[in-house]
């Protein structure tokens, strides 16, 4: 916790661990199955954007579920987007699944562009609400929408672990927040859940941990970079001590018209 971004070695760092994890949050193959089943029928052939894709783990996991939807992934991260192109292209799936860089605050697509709108963890850097609003238009009416968010998953919260996500993300809400959020922004939610322990353990934090411990030679005799390295696996430890108090949570809704 306590990443300064603005600081341009901070950001050298934290972007030198990320590139090497195989997803940019918590999340795994099951959850994207599950939140599928939530979301409902899709046309034959959905047309699927994937915003603030990350490394691409789920793109895949959705090329693979969606076996006839054609998949735009989108980040505003070059070397995330090649990351993502490497593993479509390894995969055989180039075919119908392309990534593009791009500002998920300013998305070059028309109105109705897509059926399926796929956001992991990422909604929150414009603001949820903002980004359900400005994102609505992309699908038609009726158009679905599926995405990942922080949540508190029940009150009460110790005073210590209120005082770190106060300072790191205070738009943080419940669920009931973010069901909030969806029907004043014009959409209607189709149901909801909570990650399981193994899409934050087996699938993000183990393979941090291993990336962690393998870059802290690398950047030994950098004191910022030794501390960007130290906050990250704070985060690890905020979730071993606190798991329980709050989760991400999964929600799909459909356009509201």
């Amino acid at each position: 916790m306590g990443i300064d971004f603005g600081d341009p070695l901070v950001r050298k760092v934290f972007f030198d661990v990320y590139e090497r994890l195989p997803r940019g949050g918590p999340g795994d193959r099951g959850s994207v199955a599950r939140v599928l089943g939530l979301v409902g029928e899709l046309p034959a052939r959905p047309r699927v954007l994937d915003i603030g894709c990350g490394p691409g783990a789920q793109t895949l996991h959705l090329a693979a579920l969606l076996p006839a939807a054609r998949i735009v992934a989108v980040d505003n991260h070059p070397p995330f987007v090649a990351r993502v192109a490497e593993r479509v292209a390894a995969a055989g799936l180039a075919a119908r699944v392309r990534a593009e860089v791009g500002d998920m605050a300013a998305l070059p697509f028309a109105d109705g562009s897509f059926d399926l709108l796929w956001s992991e963890g990422a909604a929150y850097m414009m603001g949820v609400t903002n980004a359900l609003r400005a994102w609505r238009g992309l699908v038609p009416p009726g158009g679905r929408l599926a995405f990942s968010e922080a949540i508190w998953s029940k009150p009460g919260a110790p005073a210590e672990l209120e005082a770190l996500w106060a300072e790191e993300y205070a738009e943080m809400t419940d669920a009931a927040g973010n069901l909030a959020r969806l029907e004043t922004s014009g959409w209607r939610s189709l149901g909801w859940f909570e990650l399981p322990w193994s899409a934050w353990w087996d699938e993000f934090y183990e393979p941090m941990e291993r990336v962690l411990a393998a870059r802290r030679a690398s950047w030994a005799g950098e004191p910022r970079a030794l501390e960007t390295l130290s906050a990250l696996a704070a985060e690890i430890e905020m979730m071993r001590r606190y798991a329980g108090w709050y989760n991400y949570g999964f929600f799909a809704a459909r356009r509201d018209d």
